[in-house]
């Protein structure tokens, strides 16, 4: 007999949320809205319960016997809430922080809460007790037809900083013909009686001088799916909010991404996790009608990453992560990783002072669709697989002062030596990903690694994997909105000398390849290492031909090399940390099916 639905739900453990009873609050807003999600986690039974105080929250969890207390938490919404009353629930307790920075989340401690969950996809993870969670973006089908004439929408509480003027005045500057749509209802908590938002109001008013500029204003708090119907009906929705930059990333992106329109911003700190969007959706960069004209498709990556069920999946991956008691940090990797390149060496060879080719600023003006591949690619590159020593380094040296033109400050605290990998990466992803119109690509290990923060400069989309960033690979793959097979290029600069379980690691990422994509690694080598020799501390192996070929080659099914390697190399020309080794490539390919 199979058991019932009722009796699953009653076998799951159960999660609750608590958050606070005002509704006129963005804070309010934002807990119901996870909530309503979280209700359809298959792995978790997510209650959500609103309290004014600690006897109504007592009663509550008597009531629920959570195992876990999810808390939708702002100090001046919650201010009955204490230690001595969370310390009452012998259970984990793990709030969502709003106004979250990389100091906040750095400097988070269980002084109230044991843990902590960020809604900031930018927050680097560095602080053990504190998670981070993609946005939430809510489903909605916009049925509606694009307005005949333009029509500029904008919404927000009447607090200062949200730039409602500056739309006016660049709407007036851009044209002659056009209607602003401006939704300002009044806050529960700052302004409640509605002055600040009629003074804004006003001078709106105040600041229209064309005859053909309409202005449509509206004050009264609309529930979710009115607002998505209101900015469903712009043509473009904008934002230019001060620069913030002490505060939380702003819920407004949410909702106007949601309806798949257009959407214009300033590069407010707010707006950090989508101001890096190519082509610029930024003020600062474009103007609001090529903004408008670019469409939406520059944004759909975010539709697709900010979905209901990646973040389902990641509020359940931090339920088991604080319910197992096996917390780890999600930097251990990566801190290795740091010490290294952070490491002082003295180059053994090579006197080379690496300045740049390039003056600062022509790469990124020069740069077209048709042109820039012959900006930095070494025409006379034969071999993919091979070793990268100081021949190499020489040979690569314009692509290395190309890496050190775009990105001086990410350089300045690298090895010297060992950015022969960053350029061959550059140089390999470039050469292949010009056989495609718009490559997939994935990059494992992207933070603060050049060759990814080059190839987005050049305007290639990545997807980007790393411990500090998001997660690591196994995670990602398990992702729902990760596609195996789709990827035409995955490329990883010196992280599988990292990784303990290696042959996962590259049956991984060809699980990732597309048919005849490409994976791209490079890592520390040397062909006379045994088990138990001497190496980098961060590492758990160096590579050796026979690792390459009879080791991991053959774990990978329907997979090849792209070229015959060439992997020998007597007199390795690297030292670190003690140790001489080189490094070498690893160039796979899927083969077609």
């Amino acid at each position: 007999m199979q058991p019932t639905s009722d009796t699953i739900n009653r076998l799951k453990q159960k999660v609750l949320i608590i958050s606070h009873k005002e509704q006129q609050c963005g804070v309010h807003q934002y807990g119901l809205n996870i909530a309503e999600v979280l209700k359809k986690s298959e792995k978790y039974t997510f209650i959500y319960s609103e309290c004014s105080s600690a006897d109504e929250f007592f009663a509550v969890v008597n009531n629920v016997m959570p195992a876990a207390i999810i808390y939708n938490y702002y100090p001046s919404t919650m201010p009955w809430l204490k230690k001595k009353i969370i310390n009452k629930i012998k259970v984990p307790h793990i709030d969502v922080i709003h106004e979250v920075t990389q100091q906040v989340a750095d400097s988070a401690n269980d002084s109230l809460f044991q843990y902590h969950i960020a809604p900031d996809p930018t927050l680097l993870l560095k602080n053990p007790i504190v998670f981070k969670t993609g946005r939430l973006i809510p489903k909605y089908v916009n049925s509606y037809k694009l307005p005949e004439i333009p029509t500029i929408g904008s919404f927000g509480f009447g607090t200062a900083g949200k730039g409602f003027e500056q739309l006016i005045s660049t709407i007036q500057k851009e044209f002659d013909e056009a209607v602003i749509r401006l939704h300002i209802p009044f806050a529960a908590f700052g302004d409640s009686d509605g002055s600040a938002a009629h003074a804004i109001v006003q001078q709106c008013k105040e600041l229209i001088v064309k005859l053909g500029i309409k202005l449509i204003l509206s004050h009264e708090f609309l529930s979710q799916e009115q607002l998505l119907d209101f900015l469903a009906q712009n043509s473009i929705n904008a934002f230019f909010y001060d620069e913030n930059k002490g505060r939380g990333i702003s819920s407004v992106i949410d909702y106007a991404l949601a309806v798949q329109r257009p959407i214009a911003i300033t590069k407010s700190n707010m707006f950090r996790h989508i101001s890096s969007v190519y082509p610029s959706i930024c003020i600062e960069d474009s103007s609001l009608k090529q903004i408008m004209n670019n469409g939406f498709e520059p944004l759909t990556q975010y539709c697709k990453e900010w979905s209901e069920p990646n973040f389902i999946w990641d509020y359940e991956r931090i339920i088991e992560n604080v319910l197992s008691k096996k917390q780890k940090s999600f930097i251990d990797i990566m801190r290795q990783k740091l010490n290294r390149i952070l490491k002082k060496v003295e180059p053994i060879s090579l006197k080379d002072s690496w300045t740049p080719a390039l003056e600062s600023g022509v790469v990124e003006q020069q740069i077209g669709k048709e042109d820039k591949y012959s900006l930095f690619s070494i025409p006379e590159v034969e071999s993919f697989n091979r070793i990268l020593d100081n021949a190499a380094r020489q040979q690569y040296k314009p692509v290395i002062d190309v890496l050190y033109d775009l990105l001086p400050e990410m350089m300045s605290h690298k090895i010297a030596e060992a950015n022969i990998q960053q350029a061959f990466v550059l140089d390999t992803v470039h050469k292949f990903a010009s056989r495609y119109e718009s490559p997939k690509m994935l990059c494992i290990g992207s933070y603060d690694d050049t060759a990814a923060a080059a190839l987005k400069k050049y305007g290639y989309r990545l997807d980007e994997v790393d411990p500090v960033l998001n997660y690591d690979l196994n995670t990602f793959l398990h992702k729902p909105s990760t596609v195996k097979g789709s990827y035409d290029i995955v490329f990883s600069t010196s992280v599988i000398e990292h990784v303990e379980n290696d042959e996962m690691f590259v049956t991984q990422i060809a699980e990732l390849l597309a048919p005849s994509g490409v994976a791209i690694l490079t890592c520390d080598y040397n062909d006379h290492y045994k088990p138990g020799d001497h190496i980098p501390r961060e590492d758990f192996r160096l590579y050796t031909q026979k690792d390459f070929k009879e080791r991991l080659l053959p774990l990978l099914k329907n997979c090849s090399l792209v070229d015959t390697p060439q992997w020998d190399c007597p007199n390795p020309d690297f030292v670190y940390d003690g140790c001489r080794y080189a490094f070498a490539t690893f160039v796979f390919r899927k083969n077609k099916v």
